[in-house]
């Protein structure tokens, strides 16, 4: 007998209401983060489209990468972050954000992980070199 094939991430976290969920929530945490909203180009995009579209797309990606059906329908992270000139303490304020977001739907530890891990494999495309950030904004 072979064992039972694990779940997809998708499945083990509710599929997409409780993605869903989370995105509602940690998008509506980002969004208002000071920490964030302090580099003036993530405050005016956070203010440029309306949050419902935004946690859509939000929503999109991460089924899609945790192996639901849905198929991501936005722009690259490159694409959708190069103009703003991230920072690593802005990446590490983002993922302290979504801490807080996971901690507060009690997610397991495992998928905790794993769904960091996805979250981690985008940094290359978001964040800046800190010193070439700041000074861009200067």
């Amino acid at each position: 007998m072979q064992p039972a094939e694990k779940p997809s991430l998708y499945d083990r976290v509710g599929g997409v209401y409780s993605i869903a969920t989370v995105v509602d929530d940690f998008v509506d945490r980002i969004m208002v983060d000071p920490r964030l909203n302090a580099n003036p180009l993530v405050d005016e995009a956070h203010h440029r489209v309306p949050p419902a579209g935004f946690k859509y797309l939000v929503t999109e990606m991460v089924c899609c990468a945790t192996g639901g059906a849905q198929k991501y329908t936005g722009k690259s992270m490159a694409e959708s972050h190069s103009h703003l000139k991230i920072t690593s303490e802005e990446w590490e304020a983002f993922l302290d954000d979504f801490q807080q977001t996971l901690d507060k739907f009690k997610a397991p530890a495992e998928e905790q992980a794993e769904l960091k891990a996805i979250v981690n494999s985008t940094r290359s495309d978001i964040v800046v070199d800190s010193a070439l950030g700041a000074g861009a904004r200067s």
